[in-house]
């Protein structure tokens, strides 16, 4: 028998990512010790706290049925965050609703909002997640370049007519991801007036919202209007280090969250219920570990920063997000730049192509070690010939 797979599975291809692992454990296999920068997930434990609270919860035998969906004192845990956080007044039980992990929401809202056919409007380099939402809702997507000179802010004013009266959603992640790139209130609030114009619906990606340095990044929803025309994700991986609990949350426009509520509720059972509980303990007792945790990017940030700057690599500073944006020498695609990386230094990042066209001539680079093994890794880059004044044309 011949099994034919959807033609939908053509968007689905193994990935520089798989490619990249490979080249990795071959390099292993003859003896390097690699580096491995290239994983955008946490490193780091939760809080003990949190340990305990979810080893707590665990031990209740009344804890292991079905939830279906979010808890009310979750969702009315999220509402006082986000109150208290950003100002924003959300209905617990009509603007708030979790999710299996952001990146679940992510991908199954594009199914909510658009039929096949129509164009999603996607930053350019973006998450690769966001092109399988598109994928799956077999829907057009419009890359918005994120380009230095405009500090890595899709131009508005750039896309063309038709594509925005054919447009029926734009989704956003400031700070980004790979780009950790913030934005403005000024900016958002171009992106509320473009979307009332067109009736376009706004999904911002707000995954890194607590993983900042220099100022706290602005909420969509705190934008006058924003919640006439928009939702905001949210997650518990990166800024509690839960990632493996696979548990975030949608906020904002009423009638979005309800869409994507009815297909949930035919999609899955909901998440465990002690994770839901440790969730509502992290949100309560956020300011205590998240300070704690953002000191940690940072010292490891300015580290990586000073150091490949003193070995001769000049790369941008991020203001937030657990990631840096990096420039790759000239006469060096972003591909060619992060395999001589691998051989030369044995130091795993990513090509900036990876996450879209725009992305090219970059690497990202993930703050997912410990110091010490960040120090090995400027040490190996200062004894490389990578920056040369040949090699840096």
């Amino acid at each position: 028998m011949n099994i034919n797979l959807a033609d939908k599975m053509k968007h689905f291809q193994t990935s520089i990512f798989n490619e990249l692992s490979s080249y990795k454990k071959k390099k292993i296999s003859e003896g390097v010790n690699m580096i491995d920068l290239s994983v955008g997930s946490p490193d780091l434990p939760p809080a003990s706290f949190l340990i305990d609270e979810l080893t707590k919860q665990v031990q209740n035998p009344a804890q292991y049925g079905y939830t279906l969906t979010g808890t009310d004192e979750l969702h009315e845990a999220i509402a006082t965050y986000y109150g208290e956080q950003y100002h924003v007044p959300l209905l617990p039980t009509r603007e708030a609703f979790m999710v299996m992990g952001s990146q679940d929401g992510l991908v199954h809202l594009p199914m909510v909002l658009t039929n096949p056919g129509d164009t999603i409007l996607l930053p350019d380099p973006g998450y690769t997640a966001y092109h399988t939402g598109v994928a799956l809702a077999e829907a057009e997507p419009y890359l918005m370049p994120l380009k230095a000179e405009n500090h890595f802010l899709p131009d508005l004013h750039a896309i063309p007519e038709e594509i925005l009266q054919k447009s029926k959603l734009m989704i956003l992640n400031f700070p980004g991801n790979p780009v950790p790139a913030t934005a403005t209130k000024t900016f958002f609030e171009k992106v509320v007036a473009v979307a009332k114009k067109y009736n376009i619906a706004i999904l911002h990606d707000f995954a890194y919202s607590e993983l900042y340095y220099d100022e706290k990044p602005v909420s969509f929803l705190s934008v006058e209007g924003a919640k006439e025309v928009g939702v905001e994700f949210n997650s518990f991986s990166k800024s509690f280090n839960l990632a493996g609990c696979r548990i975030g949350y949608i906020v904002g426009n009423e009638q979005i969250v309800d869409g994507l509520k009815r297909l949930k509720s035919n999609l899955d059972f909901g998440v465990f219920l002690p994770i839901q509980k440790t969730a509502i303990c992290a949100l309560k007792h956020a300011s205590s570990f998240t300070q704690k945790l953002r000191n940690v990017y940072k010292a490891r940030r300015d580290l990586l920063v000073t150091g490949f700057h003193n070995a001769g690599w000049k790369v941008a500073s991020p203001k937030a997000s657990m990631f840096i944006w990096a420039k790759v020498p000239k006469n060096y695609t972003s591909t060619a730049f992060a395999y001589k990386l691998m051989d030369e230094a044995g130091i795993v990042v990513v090509p900036g192509n990876a996450f879209g066209p725009s992305g090219e001539g970059y690497v990202r680079i993930g703050l997912v070690q410990p110091e010490e093994v960040l120090n090995e890794a400027v040490q190996r880059l200062q004894k490389s010939a990578l920056f040369t004044p040949v090699n840096m044309g």
